[in-house]
Order: C-alpha cells, then structure tokens, then sequence
C-alpha cells in the first residue's frame, strides 16, 4: 500500500536520546524521549499531550499590548493553597529527573521526596530568581511576604511563568488577584490566557466566564491562544457544545484560526465522534474558508497566506491520520500519511503508532510489519504504546504467538511494560484458557508490584472455570476477597461468572462473601437472581427476590424484568403474575414487556383466557400494548382458527395507531388459509408484499394451497415462480403445484415438477412420494409408480395406507380384480410381515420391474427383493 512509498533517504535520521523533533501544540505532543516514558493506554491518541515547539502560521498578534488593571474577581486575598505537592505536567518540564517505571514498589514517601526533587530541578532550569520565588511561594503562604524581595522587579515573562507552576487553581487566582492589586504590574493577554487554562482545568466555568468579560471590559484583544484554550478547556470538561461556540465567535470577530487552534478544534470533533464534521473543518481551515465577516463566510484573498497552510507539523498530520482512523476511512488515512511524508515531515513514534492502530483494526498486518520495519530504517524508537498495540492487535487476530513474541521483544529492547501490557496479554491468555501462560504473567505481575484491575480478575476467573478447574476459580477469587478491596462491581462480575456457567453453589458463595464485606446493592441481587433462573432454581430466585426489601435494598426495573422473563420461560406465568402486579404497583413499569413475557407464557400453555385477562389488566392500567403483544394474540387465536378473536386484536392493533408487521401478517395468512378465506388472505398477502419484506414461504405455500384449491392456476403459478426466483421455493411447494396440476388433468406438467423435485432433492417425505406415485397411478404410468414405490424404500420412508391405495390403482389398471387388491389389504393389517410380502410378490409378477422380476422368478423370496423388501421388514419387524 503506502509503505512501500517511504524513501528514507530523504529524511534526517531520528535519534531517540537527541533528535528534538517539531511537534504539536495546545493538547500537543511530547518529544520521543518523554513519550518513552510516561505511562500509557491502549488507545494510540488517548494520551494527554502538551502544545509547545510547533510550525506556526504568522499572526498579526499585538502580544505586547498591557494594561494596569484593579481587582475585580472576588477572590478572598487569604486564600490558603490546600495542595503544596506541585503536580508534574506531561510535557511542561525541560530538564530534571526521570521518575524509574520500575519504581513501582516505593512508598507514598519516597514519591513525595520524588516529586519535590523533580520540581527543584525543573525550576533551576528556569534560571535567574524565579528557583527561589516558586519555591518562596510553595512554602510561604502569604504573597506579600513570599513575594517580598522581588516585588518591584518581576517582568512579563516571570509572572507567567510564575503563574503557570502553580498546581493549584485557587492559588494561581489569588496570586493573579495579588498582582492586580498591587496595581504596578501589567497583565497582558498571555497572563489572562494562563488563568483562563487553569480554571478551565478545574473546571470552574464561573470564573472563566468572569475572567473573559473582565478581558472585554479592559480591551484586552483575545488571540487565537484565547479561543484555543477556551475552546480546549470546555470540550475536555465535557461541553463539548459549549466550546464549539468560543469557535464561533472566534471567526465572528474575523480572526483565523491558526494551526494550533485548528488542531484543538479537530481533536474536539474528533473525541465527539464527529469525525465528518472534523474532516470537513480541516478541508475549509486548510482552504482559507473560515473567517466570518458581517455573517458571511469568505475565503482569504492574500494567496501568500493561503500557501503558508501547505506544510503543517507533524501534530496536524498525527491529529488528521488519528481522526480518519477513528473514522474507519483507511484510504484518507493512509493519503494523509503520504502527504506526510512528501512534504518531508518526519514521522515520529506517535505517527507510527497510530498508523500500525489504524492497519490492524482493518485486518492488515502485513502493513503494520512493513511499519515496524520502516521504523527501524528511520532509527525512530518503538516505545511502550507501540509494543502494547502489537500485542493488542495480533491477540485480537487470534495470533497469540506473535503478541507473546512482542511482549518478550519489548523487554529485550530495554523497555519496561506497563499495567496495559500485562492486561491485554492476560485477557487474551484468559480468554483461551491459557492457564499456565497466565498465571506465569500474574507471578510476574506480584512481583512487580503491579495491581491486577477488577476486569482482568473477573476475566482469570470464568477462564479457570471454562477450564474446568472450579476450586482454582474460587483459590483465584479468594485471593482477592481475603484482600478485602473488591469492589461491588468485581463481587458482582464473580458472581455473574458462575451463575452463567450453571455454578449456582459458587455464585452462592461468592454473594455470601459479598454480603459478609459490604451492604449489598440492587446489582448482586440482580445477577444472584439470574444465576438461580439459569441454574433452574425457581424458588429460589423469588426467594431472594423477596428477601431484597427485607434487606433495605429496593429492586429496581431490571430486578422486576430479569424475575418475570425467567418464570415466564419456565412456563410458570401464574408464579411471574404477582411480580407484574408489585411492579406495576412500584411505578417501575414503563412498556408492556413484562406484561408480554406473562401473556405469551399463557399462549404457550394454551391457556388463551389467562392471556386476555392479562392483556386487558395492562390496558387496565394505562400501559400500552405494542404490536409484539398484539402478534402474540393474533397468532395465537390464528393457531386454533378463531377468526372472529383475532380479526378483534386485528382492528384494536389499528385503532390504536399501530402498523402491521411481517409477523401479524404471516399469522392471518395462516389463519385465513385454515378456515378458507381467500379475499382476505389476498388482501393480507399483498399488505405484506407492500411491508417491504420478502413474504415467507410458509405464507406463500398458504397461498398456493389456497390458489390450488380453486384451481386458479394463473396465481399460483405467479407465486410459485416468485418462491423458485428466491431460491426459497420447497418441497411442500412443489407438491402442491403437482396436485393442482394432476386435479385438474394438466398431466404432463405435473410430471414435469415431479422429475424436478427429483432433480433438486426434495422428495424426501412420505407425503410427496404418496403425491407423486398416485401421479403416475393416475395417468397409468404404472412402472413409474413401482419404480418411485422402490426409490421410496431405499430412502428409509415407511408407506402408509395412501401409499398402498394408490398401488391398489396400479393393479387393479394391471387387470387385478379389487376383490384381490381387497384381500391383500387384510392380509397387510393381520399381519404386516406377511401382507408386505404378498403386496411385493403381486408387484414383481403383474408390473414388468426388471430388478424386481429377477429377484422375484429366480426363488420367489421376499428378501431377495433387494433392497427394495430389506428396508421394509426392517420397519416392520425392528
């Protein structure tokens, strides 16, 4: 595909330890070194990413413009800073040390002693005094006193910078409020910038809101860093829509977005789901058409601007490869990856990972090999994310050789897995009942000190309960129950694995475990209850059920279904009524699926008068049928041919505004077939012809045998043909054209679908080779009928009495007597050993069967009619 298309010649050679490459902005992109080494997830883009050394488009900014303003957020000036631990920021630090991943089994101490030598030695980098004010600031509570010995001195840059370190939101507004009041410092746009990121971080949208209009009421212009950190704070917070609309009015007041800023707007859409909406934003910001000007969307004339957007940053290219991925559009994925590399941007380990995440979801690995191997020519290094990803896809493509490869080759690199590495290897263990590869991985995992997450527990423990090793499942669940810190969740997902499985005592236990830590909630109740009904336990389940108030736990909707559906399926609706009513009673019953569970367990008993009653209590109550539980009732009366109650439902199902279906309609055709109504099944048939659905064959055969019936040839041949069309024409299809055609006299094209029938291989009942041998008996093909007599036989098909009336036709036109056909039906039902032999030696003397004549002249022995008699003495006699 596209691999083949890298030149690697063209490109600088990428340096793990020194290649400093241009990467994004704003939600950004960490240098390799630092991707390395943060912790990761599954998902190739889920990281968070810090905008720093990026390409952008000029901009007629006036960053310079400052102005003294006075207090006016009201902030009280004592606010105490609650959170001294300064917390690390992916990609905001320059230097300082690197927090060792196989450090996992320090204390809660040595991670603070960590964290404070890290931040001393960020902060050294910053040089000047700004070590000593960040570090007056994070030990001295009161500003004036911590800010005292620079007071008069602090510059632009500092304050922002001073800002920018504060790991708390209230701090960095008291200090931000501090430099207001002091009134001798000027707070310009970047400042305003910084504050509107750290309280949209905290989400504290009130004062956001009140930091933009004190912007507006001290003319401090926005910049396109304004709207981007607006826009990229609320889609984070989860307003999606509410930060579309800082876009908007970006383009109102004529300002164009810049790369940056249109790399936020697409990862918004991106992480929204919309990813046409993203990719159509890219094409217009990449066209010029974004600016608004008087309501109207115009197009940049300067061309020189219009050009600067041809080269863009890896970020863009990483952002735009990732959207289409999410998207499922591989091709715009991989195009974008050409252009890449066209423009002579290098691709780094983010673009990798995300193109070998895009290939694999697509079932092409032969693409994402071909993108490992290119990484190694562009010395570009794999970091954890890319080994996780391998192991991920190659599991999920049942290659589980080759993710066990990848695990070990990660470590032989030199890199450490992390918590994903290990979970996604051990689902996949899990799931094939890998059982001695997992619990190698979980020694592994104990000792590094690694924590096993609720899923993959839940997940080890059905593995070793499909593996048939239920003790190891419950020394497996112990383990974690000893722990004391499963949560419900886990309890839950433990119980729900044995009660699926049929292992009703385990589940048992493992609720009584759950009780003994912790007040149960409506959840294990709920998957106890389900494990009783799978395990048949009926009692019990209403038992526990009925337990649930007494133990201060409300059953909840899923509760009052789960209980129902499971009566109702062991044809106990008299025992499910009750727990319609108390649900009903509770207010908890917002459709008629309860209600139809009950009503169809009835009609399944038969016990059609149950049904109704149901059925007009719910009406009763205000709940309104759908037309599942009308298609229950009409098919029902349909079944025993009681036009007039469900032509009744019929007209209530209309009334009530509600359509018809392929089901109700199949059923009516069913039911007017029986009782002969042929207007209304014509009627019914083309409303389901009309419903956009294919008619099905049983309804079409109920036609033809309608149409057959009265010998309306024209119509029966019309559908049937439809059935042959479809390929769904069968053998009672076919049998019924064939009596039509022999009723009324069409002989030879009932033998034509005769032969057919044998041609396709549907004859294979007793009752179509009953048709077609009183075919042959009926147009004096008398060999024939012998013949198909025979074929009948060696199919294992025993005759019954049609089958000898019609070979009674054939001799009697063979000159036989009926008062020998008569007797030789006497000796049959005396004895059928006897009357089968004197039926078989009448055929092969009258009937010139070859095979039949042999075998008969040479010792006039039965058995010998071979095999023709063999099969059926072996009916009558065993």
């Amino acid at each position: 595909m596209f691999i083949q298309q890298i030149d690697t010649t063209c490109f600088h050679i990428l340096c793990s330890n020194k290649t400093t490459l241009n990467l994004g902005a704003s939600v950004g992109v960490e240098s390799i070194k630092k991707q390395k080494e943060r912790k990761i997830s599954e998902n190739p883009n889920t990281a968070e990413k810090k905008f720093g050394r990026i390409y952008r488009k000029s901009q007629n900014r006036n960053t310079n413009a400052v102005v003294k303003v006075q207090p006016s957020l009201d902030v009280p000036s004592s606010a105490k800073n609650q959170n001294r631990a300064v917390k690390r920021k992916p990609g905001n630090h320059q230097g300082g040390k690197i927090k060792n991943r196989a450090a996992v089994k320090s204390s809660t101490k040595q991670r603070n002693t960590s964290e404070e030598t890290k931040n001393s030695a960020k902060w050294l980098c910053y040089g000047g005094c700004l070590p000593l004010i960040l570090r007056a600031l994070e030990t001295v509570n009161d500003l004036d006193e911590a800010l005292k010995p620079w007071e008069d001195s602090l510059n632009n840059k500092e304050r922002s910078i001073i800002l920018k370190e504060q790991s708390s939101w209230k701090r960095a507004l008291e200090i931000f409020e501090w430099f207001k009041k002091k009134g001798c410092y000027e707070l310009n746009v970047i400042h305003y910038n910084i504050m509107l990121r750290i309280l949209g971080k905290s989400q504290k949208w009130d004062l956001v809101e009140s930091l933009w209009n004190e912007m507006e009421t001290r003319r401090i212009i926005p910049t396109n860093s304004t709207y981007g950190t607006l826009i990229d704070v609320y889609s984070k917070g989860g307003l999606t829509e509410e930060g579309l609309l800082w876009l908007e009015r970006m383009k109102k007041q004529g300002i164009e977005p810049d790369e940056v800023t249109m790399g936020i707007v697409v990862q918004t859409y991106k992480k929204a789901g919309e990813f046409e909406k993203a990719e159509q934003f890219f094409k217009d910001w990449s066209s010029g058409k974004m600016v608004t000007s008087g309501g109207k969307t115009t197009a940049r004339t300067n061309d020189a601007s219009s050009q600067s957007h041809t080269c863009f940053s890896s970020y863009t290219y990483n952002t735009l490869i990732d959207t289409y991925g999410k998207a499922g559009h591989l091709q715009e994925a991989s195009d974008t990856f050409s252009r890449m590399l066209k423009e002579g941007i290098v691709p780094n380990t983010v673009t990798f990972n995300t193109m070998m995440h895009i290939c694999g979801n697509h079932g092409q690995l032969e693409e994402v090999a071909s993108l490992m191997q290119k990484m190694e020519e562009l010395r570009c290094p794999p970091d954890t994310r890319t080994y996780n990803i391998l192991i991920s896809l190659h599991a999920k493509h049942d290659d589980i050789n080759a993710a066990m490869s990848y695990f070990t080759k990660m470590k032989e690199v030199g890199l450490i897995p992390d918590p994903v590495s290990y979970r996604t290897l051990l689902y996949a263990f899990s799931i094939r009942q890998m059982v001695v590869e997992s619990e190698a991985l979980v020694s592994e995992m104990d000792e590094l000190g690694l924590k096993i997450d609720e899923f993959t527990q839940s997940a080890l423990t059905r593995m070793y309960i499909d593996a048939g090793m239920l003790q190891g499942s419950w020394s497996w669940f112990e383990r974690f129950h000893v722990e004391g810190k499963m949560s419900l969740e886990c309890y839950s997902a433990n119980i729900d694995a044995y009660g699926e499985r049929g292992h009703v005592l385990e589940a048992e236990k493992a609720f009584v475990c759950c009780k003994e830590r912790m007040k149960l909630t409506v959840l294990e109740y709920n998957v106890m209850i389900k494990a009783y009904g799978i395990g048949k336990q009926y009692d019990k389940a209403c038992e526990l059920f009925d337990d649930m108030e007494k133990n201060g736990v409300l059953p909840d909707k899923c509760s009052y279904n789960s209980l129902i559906q499971i009566l109702s399926g062991a044809d106990l609706p008299h025992a499910a009524k009750p727990y319609v009513w108390k649900m009903q009673k509770a207010g908890l019953v917002s459709d008629c699926v309860p209600y139809c569970a009950v009503i169809s367990s009835f009609v399944k008993l038969g016990q059609l008068e149950m049904a109704e009653q149901i059925f007009n209590e719910m009406v009763g109550f205000g709940v309104q049928p759908d037309v599942v539980v009308f298609g229950v009732l009409i098919n029902a009366f349909a079944d025993v041919g009681s036009v007039k109650e469900a032509t009744r439902y019929v007209d209530a199902m209309r009334n009530a505004g509600l359509p018809g279906n392929p089901v109700i309609y199949n059923s009516l055709i069913k039911l007017y077939t029986k009782v002969g109504y042929l207007q209304e099944a014509q009627e019914t048939y083309k409303l389901l012809q009309s419903s956009g659905a294919a008619p099905e064959v049983y309804s079409s055969n109920c036609m033809i045998d309608l149409y057959s019936e009265r010998a309306m040839v024209t119509q029966a041949d019309e559908i049937f043909e439809d059935l042959k069309q479809r390929g769904d024409a069968n053998e009672f299809s076919y049998a019924m054209m064939l009596c039509m055609y022999r009723r009324i006299g069409r002989f030879d094209e009932a033998i034509a679908i005769a032969q057919k029938m044998r041609e396709v291989g549907l004859l294979t009942d007793l009752l179509s080779y009953n048709n077609v041998i009183w075919l042959y008996a009926s147009d004096g093909r008398l060999k024939e009928a012998v013949e198909t007599f025979r074929e009948m036989i060696k199919s294992s098909i025993q005759p019954d009495d049609y089958t000898f009336r019609s070979l009674g036709v054939v001799l009697v036109k063979c000159g036989a007597s009926k008062e020998a056909v008569s007797k030789l039906e006497v000796v049959r039902r005396k004895d059928a050993l006897s009357g089968l032999h004197a039926w078989v030696s009448t055929l092969c003397s009258i009937i010139g069967v070859d095979d039949a004549q042999k075998s008969c002249g040479k010792t006039g022995s039965v058995m010998e009619f071979d095999p023709f008699v063999g099969n059926i003495l072996r009916y009558e006699v065993g």
